[in-house]
This record gives C-alpha cells, sequence and structure tokens, in this order.
C-alpha cells in the first residue's frame, strides 16, 4: 500500500494549528469534514472513536511520528489526512517528543487486515528519516503526496 493511494493535496494540512493532543485530532477530523470526505453528522461518532482509541495509548509513537487511527461503522473505505505542524504538538508521545507529522485514519470495522496494513504503510514511510526531512522541507501539499508516493525517500 502506497499513502499516496489514501492521500490527495485536499487531504493535507501543510501547517496545523492544533499544539495539543486532542485539539490536533479534532483539527484533522473537521479538515476531513470541510473537504466533504466525511459527512457532518458522523463528527460526534468518529471523535468519539478516537476517543476511546486515544484512552487506551496515545497514538503519538515517537521521532515526531502520531498516527491516530479508529474504527468506525457506516464507512466503506479508509479515510485518511496527514497533518504537518512546524512548531510540535504536544502528543503526549512514547518518546514525549513533539509531533511535527500526523497520519489520522479510520477504518470500516469490518476490515481490521486492512486497519493493520494501513498502520504498517503508514508508519514503514515514516520511520525513513529522509522521507521525514523531505516532508518538513515540502512546501506545497503537492509535494508532500509526490513524497508519499515516492517508493525511494528522494530529495525534494
Amino acid at each position: 500500500m502506497n499513502l499516496a493511494e489514501l492521500l490527495s493535496p485536499k487531504r493535507v494540512i501543510a501547517n496545523m494549528k492544533a499544539t495539543e493532543h486532542w485539539p490536533a485530532i479534532e483539527e484533522l477530523v473537521d479538515h476531513l469534514i470541510s473537504n466533504g470526505d466525511l459527512s457532518s453528522d458522523k463528527r460526534t461518532p468518529v471523535l468519539a472513536a478516537f476517543r476511546d482509541r486515544e484512552d487506551q495509548c496515545s497514538t503519538g509513537i515517537g521521532a515526531g511520528i502520531a498516527i491516530p487511527h479508529a474504527f468506525m461503522d457506516d464507512i466503506d473505505e479508509v479515510i485518511a489526512v496527514f497533518g504537518r505542524s512546524n512548531e510540535g504538538i504536544d502528543f503526549c508521545a512514547l518518546d514525549n517528543a513533539p509531533v511535527h507529522f500526523a497520519v489520522l485514519f479510520v477504518v470500516p470495522r469490518s476490515q481490521y487486515t486492512l486497519h493493520l496494513k494501513t498502520l504498517a504503510a503508514i508508519a514503514k514511510k515514516l520511520n525513513s528519516g529522509d522521507v521525514r526531512n523531505n516532508l518538513a522541507e515540502a512546501t506545497s501539499e503537492e509535494d508532500i503526496i509526490r513524497i508519499f508516493a515516492d517508493p525511494a525517500p528522494a530529495r525534494v
């Protein structure tokens, strides 16, 4: 799976405003709603799903990365959004470092295997320091998508 298949320029926030864990999740979800990728009537249940997941353990995995994810009924495919924070977000990450890159995604409840594949693809791509450096230097949403589409962590 390639992250560029889940994302598009309209599913990218190049400069997130939130500086705290929960407001960052709300900002990402609201971005999906404002783009029409998620209906507004799903806001409350999807945020509840994320709250349940985050109450188990923060999805801030370290190295400046967070991967908030949840299951939802009434969706047919994975819905994802990428957010970049130049300032950094206090995401209660495992290493206590601020998060600069967040990929939030929602998966149909019936598709657990797809959930694992999506999580693995995101973690694998963002595990590369070159990819994270390229994402930090990207000047547009299109550049960010090209970085995710590139099978190698080439410089922008």
